[in-house]
């Protein structure tokens, strides 16, 4: 590129010299300066450029001065500075206008992208060295991109008065795609785990689509980072992530990233106290608020937690400038820690201020109340960094940086937090399958940072074969200022008789507030009302006779659950809730898994036509096993709808267990209404389920993205209210259902999805059985 540029500005290589004084002249006294050759810049200003003024005396180092001035202000191609007799002739040859700026070649960068890259201006004088620089970041541009063998080069075109147009050939070339991660001196943990650790991808079979598998060289440090922190949080104290080498093809169109590891040994906690240097301050109640065992193996988090246990307890005393140090003994023959939490006087340092710069568009209170500081309390670093962690993950911002800095006073500190905004709203359209349901088409619209104050706003429109389901919902953090999210949600469903001989319709509104109990337990209050209805019922033929629902020429029954529930007409059911949530998959100590807990009571009977208790409970805990390549999961969930009037419960108010228990159809299992063709599914007032899960690689490349599973599952749901005054008997007793099956997973662009394959192995002959299921892979 800088070889072309020179090649068209030939002049400017071979560029007039001063003439230099005879030696025996001490000064040179024009008595006339005349300028030549300019035509857009003045007289004026070539003079001030050159530092020349009427009637002064010139040395040759002034001459000298002069001719560096005017060839380094950038807008002339030739100069010459020279005596001649009594006079001082100043040549010069100015740099073209810039006319227009092309770009020729493009088609991954559009121009409007490309301008906003290039500095060289149209109505600009023209800069060879501008014009390479621009070269270089539309070069840079590309190699963002993953395009590490993009080249530009830039051209002129001459126009007629002393006017150029500026191209930038462009050749984009491939994705350099990175073709393989590997790993260098890793035992404790296979490639295939580590590479999960990375944000850098392989290149796979959709590597049109996922762009995460394009080189960015500085990524690579930041996944030595990570590659590091993941160590340590396992234990291995001693890891080095030595080196992240990167090996570009011959072609230039693919790379092969190696890290070179140096695992060392793992170590677990040995001796766990607490030690007070603070005169009259027992350190025995602060060890008893530790949280740590011998034995576990060693985690930083882990002591973060604990500091942070033991500093919250210090505040609860009346304690302030309390630091918590921890002492780390390291014990190689056993390969423990010994960890001694020491408490000292701190440094009495403030927070003057926080200052916030880089949003544009989210206010400042949006990241100011992620800090549990403010101005004027006692200055923690580690509460610092938290506060950074909880800004990044509110996921507004691209980059979230926070420091603080020496205040007005020795006892004063400024925290600064420089952030970069990201779009924040999403568009999604798009198309669904289910075995059961059909083809369906959903739109979404959502916006988590609406307006910039930190609130949800969402709006979703999904619609199958036989269903149409509507919902908005809005979501607000922080609610009256506090660390109190509010919560409502407002649904329409409705069905079409399409796998049933009956249409429902539910409408409902549901606000919510939800507040944390604990690091890891939040607690949600709510109100609902919602309004049911069942119509367009179809009794069809059936047999009441001989049990099977074929058209056989039997008597029709005089009535039928279904028929029953939709007689009573359009119910509202109107009433309060709360959910209780515990969650330490990420507050927890162990990386390795978590519990998750959530029990829910509902009551209907505040006004309305339905009245009822509703318990729902879920409990999982899951856990990584053999280096982390098999995560096992154990999931159980349970039902208990009960009616406190006279009525009985309606089919839109029972549960149904909808693929808890695969191997079976949505509303496969349960009691079922012998009154109608198709045997409709009732639901039970009572369900139980029992999962569980094993999922493992499948020996496929990662880049693949499919990984494969095992499951059990057995359950069952059962009890209706009194059913005895039916012509034909329903069986709604207690028979437990099992199933085993294989699932194969794959990460697309659409979503997880989930393949599984089932046999039911308990089952009723009123059931109904599928084998093979398509959805979209859902986590708790």
């Amino acid at each position: 590129m800088r070889g072309v540029a020179i090649g068209l500005f030939m002049g400017a290589s071979s560029l007039s010299m001063p003439v230099v004084l005879p030696a025996q002249a001490q000064a040179f006294d024009p008595a006339q300066v005349t300028v030549e050759g300019n035509q857009n810049v003045d007289v004026a200003s070539i003079l001030k450029l050159a530092g020349i003024a009427k009637g002064k005396p010139l040395s040759a180092g002034a001459l000298n001065d002069a001719y560096q001035g005017l060839q380094n202000s950038g807008l002339f191609e030739e100069v010459s500075v020279a005596p001649q007799g009594n006079r001082l002739v100043i040549r010069v040859k100015e740099y073209p206008i810039v006319n227009a700026i092309n770009f020729e070649g493009n088609s991954r960068l559009k121009d409007e992208a490309l301008a906003e890259i290039v500095q060289s201006k149209a109505r600009r004088v023209y800069s060879p060295a501008q014009a390479e620089a621009d070269a270089a970041s539309i070069a840079e541009g590309y190699r963002e991109q993953g395009r590490l063998a993009a080249t530009v080069t830039p051209k002129v075109i001459r126009r007629d008065g002393n006017r150029v147009d500026l191209v930038f050939e462009i050749t984009e070339g491939k994705t350099v795609e990175v073709e393989r991660l590997s790993f260098v001196g890793n035992r404790a943990f296979s490639d295939r785990r580590l590479r999960q650790v990375l944000q850098t991808k392989q290149a796979g079979i959709l590597r049109n689509l996922i762009k995460r598998d394009t080189l960015r060289p500085e990524q690579l440090q930041i996944d030595k980072q990570l590659l590091s922190d993941f160590y340590l949080s396992r234990g291995y104290i001693d890891v080095q992530v030595l080196d992240a080498a990167a090996e570009v093809a011959r072609e230039r169109d693919g790379v092969f990233v190696t890290f070179t590891l140096k695992e060392g040994q793992q170590f677990k906690f040995g001796q766990i106290t607490a030690v007070s240097e603070i005169e009259g301050l027992d350190a025995a109640e602060f060890e008893q608020a530790l949280r740590l065992r011998s034995g576990t193996i060693y985690s930083p988090a882990d002591i973060e937690t604990n500091i942070a246990r033991l500093e919250t307890l210090a505040l609860k005393k009346g304690l302030t400038f309390v630091a918590i140090e921890p002492v780390v003994t390291r014990n190689e023959a056993a390969r423990t820690l010994d960890v001694a939490f020491t408490l000292k006087r701190g440094q009495k340092t403030f927070v003057e201020r926080i200052d916030i710069e880089g949003n544009t568009t989210t206010l400042d209170e949006v990241v100011r109340r992620q800090f549990r500081t403010v101005e004027g309390d006692p200055f923690n670093p580690r509460e610092i960094r938290q506060s950074a962690e909880r800004i990044r993950a509110l996921g507004y911002f691209a980059d979230a940086k926070v420091d603080a800095e020496p205040g007005s006073s020795a006892d004063q500190v400024v925290v600064n937090v420089d952030v970069e905004e990201q779009p924040t709203g999403s568009l999604s359209l798009g198309a669904s399958y289910g075995v059961s349901s059909g083809p369906g088409f959903n739109i979404g619209l959502q916006e988590t940072n609406f307006l910039g104050r930190g609130q949800t706003v969402g709006l979703n429109i999904s619609t199958a074969s036989d269903s149409t389901d509507s919902s908005i919902t809005f979501i607000e953090p922080a609610f009256l200022g506090r660390d109190l999210k509010f919560k409502f949600n407002a649904y329409y469903r409705e069905t079409d008789n399409e796998n049933a001989t009956y249409d429902s319709r539910l409408i409902g509104i549901i606000p919510a507030i939800e507040f944390p109990l604990s690091e890891a337990g939040r607690l949600e209050l709510r109100a609902f009302a919602k309004q049911s209805s069942i119509f367009d019922v179809y009794a069809g033929e059936d047999a009441n006779e001989d049990g099977d629902f074929t058209d056989d020429g039997d008597t029709l029954p005089t009535s039928s659950i279904i028929g029953d529930d939709a007689a009573r007409g359009s119910l509202l059911s109107t009433g309060l809730g709360a959910t209780y949530t515990f969650d330490n998959r990420v507050t927890g100590l162990n990386p390795r898994g978590g519990v998750l807990l959530r029990f829910g009571l509902d009551y209907s009977g505040l006004g309305g036509d339905v009245e009822s208790v509703a318990m729902t409970t879920l409990a999982m805990a899951e856990q990584k096993i053999w280096n982390e390549d098999v995560t096992v999961r154990a999931i159980f969930e349970a039902g208990a709808l009960h009616m406190l009037g006279n009525e009985p419960s309606r089919v839109t108010d029972r549960f149904f267990a909808n693929g808890k228990i695969r191997g079976f159809e949505p509303a496969g299992i349960g009691p079922r209404d012998p009154a109608n063709t198709d045997g409709d599914a009732l639901g039970g007032n009572m369900f139980a389920v029992a999962r569980f899960e094993a999922d493992f690689p499948l020996g496929l490349p990662e880049e693949y993205g499919m990984s494969g599973g095992l499951f059990a599952d057995i359950g069952s749901v059962w009890s209706l209210d009194d059913v005895s005054g039916y012509q034909n008997p329903v069986d709604d007793g207690f028979h437990l259902r099992s199933s085993i099956g294989v699932s194969v997973f794959w990460t697309t662009p659409i979503g997880p999805l989930r393949f599984n394959f089932a046999k039911a192995l308990n089952k009723q002959d009123y059931d109904k059985e599928q084998v093979f299921d398509l959805t979209i892979s859902t986590q708790f």
